[in-house]
């Protein structure tokens, strides 16, 4: 991967990345919360929820860039404006989707980590607009992305004077039908092995099914990742984005349980990283 100058891992010494009091890349780092932001009484009771289970980071959507253009498309400002409400009530950094170079500026005003969905992954213009806003960025792996493109799309934030770049393997499309995508968990140790940046799973997507997620994120972090993404919806039922994907608090605090342990095994192994 000749092209990459700024992303390559030269030395043994890894990013992390300062997130208010969290750091990606140092410790095990969970982003949880729903889909989209539907309302204020949903975001502060999903907020307090992944909150109380040990969530580091909550998620929300206000801008939800769809397959169909008849789904809910999200709140917009109103979305974005309920998310940081509550964020400050629980003390959680903020994560949300940007997907339009236009807004990158004042959404940046909000929130804490700019997320690129895999659909925007190869948006040329908005990378160097996230990049040159300095606030971390979740980059999400295309669908039909190989690592050398992700890396590629990771170096032009980099080049635009941002060292805040947080990998995050979403799954990729293959012949499967019985998940959502493919999750591709030999990604954190190529990853690892390729850049200097952290990874981050998201069990979610990749799998599209709640009986999956628990799985798959104890296998991420066996794996070496360095994080997750999970949607939580205080009530999945009356959700209006992804609401088959969606954890229960319930269900999302009997994995955090299960997490914490076997991250704290993982980081007593020897490693050569």
């Amino acid at each position: 991967m000749k092209n990459l100058k700024l992303a390559a891992r030269v030395t043994k010494e890894r990013t992390v990345i300062k997130v208010s009091d969290v750091e990606v890349g140092k410790d095990l780092v969970v982003i949880a919360g729903p889909c989209s932001v539907e309302s204020e009484a949903q975001m502060v009771a999903s907020a307090q929820a992944v909150k109380d289970a040990g969530a580091n980071m909550l998620r929300g959507g206000a801008f939800k860039p769809r397959t169909s253009p008849y789904a809910f498309q999200g709140l917009g400002l109103r979305g974005l404006k309920l998310l940081a409400k509550a964020g400050r009530q629980t003390d959680l950094p903020i994560v949300t989707e940007v997907i339009d170079p236009r807004d990158v500026s004042w959404v940046a005003e909000f929130a804490d980590v700019l997320q690129i969905g895999t659909r925007n992954m190869q948006n040329y213009s908005l990378l160097k607009e996230v990049g040159q806003t300095g606030r971390p960025v979740l980059l999400k792996r295309g669908m039909y992305s190989t690592l050398e493109e992700w890396l590629n799309c990771a170096e032009y934030i980099l080049s635009e004077g941002n060292p805040n770049v947080i990998l995050c393997e979403r799954g990729i499309r293959t012949f499967e039908t019985y998940t959502r995508n493919t999750l591709d968990l030999s990604a954190v140790p190529a990853i690892k092995e390729l850049t200097h940046l952290p990874i981050i799973i998201d069990p979610t997507h990749s799998t599209g099914r709640v009986n999956l997620i628990g799985p798959m994120s104890m296998a991420a972090i066996a794996a070496g990742a360095d994080g997750l993404i999970i949607e939580v919806h205080y009530n999945p039922a009356e959700a209006l984005c992804d609401a088959d994907q969606a954890l229960t608090p319930v269900m999302f605090a009997d994995i955090m349980a299960r997490l914490r342990p076997l991250s704290a095994f993982m980081n007593k192994l020897p490693t050569n990283n």
